[in-house]
């Protein structure tokens, strides 16, 4: 792994907290986006080298409805960068970790994306992250 990537919130009305994480930052997101396949609107900050991702569920049935739901808005997962995610979602397969999905998936700002089961990761939802190129598309 190669670094943290982003962390990921999730919030209740996109649209109040990044009003409020403007006003914390003294900045803009610079990028909006939906994700249909995980049924989620996001939001990015860049502070520095680091990101922040909002995420508010588009449907119901989301997994991040039903995190909110059971555990309210918060952090959600910590997201970490890989260059090479299939090889990577491998190696944890082989040291014992659960994947959440067996091929990488396309994420919103450009990734792809794979999660592992926080019941192997101290509680913890891990994402891998690889910067999508024009071999991946």
């Amino acid at each position: 792994m190669l670094k943290i990537e982003h962390i990921g919130i999730a919030v209740k009305n996109i649209q109040q907290s990044n009003d409020l994480f403007t006003k914390l930052f003294g900045k803009a997101p610079y990028k909006l986006e939906k994700v249909e396949s995980e049924a989620v609107s996001t939001s990015f900050f860049m502070l520095g080298e680091n990101k922040i991702e909002l995420l508010e569920a588009t449907d119901v049935n989301s997994p991040i409805a039903k995190f909110i739901e059971k555990k309210g808005e918060g952090i959600h997962h910590i997201a970490f960068e890989v260059s090479d995610i299939r090889s990577e979602m491998k190696r944890l397969q082989g040291e014992g970790f659960t994947l959440l999905s067996e091929e990488p998936k396309k994420g919103a700002d450009n990734k792809l994306i794979c999660f592992l089961h926080p019941k192997g990761t101290n509680g913890v939802l891990i994402e891998l992250c690889q910067e999508i190129k024009a071999v991946d598309k």
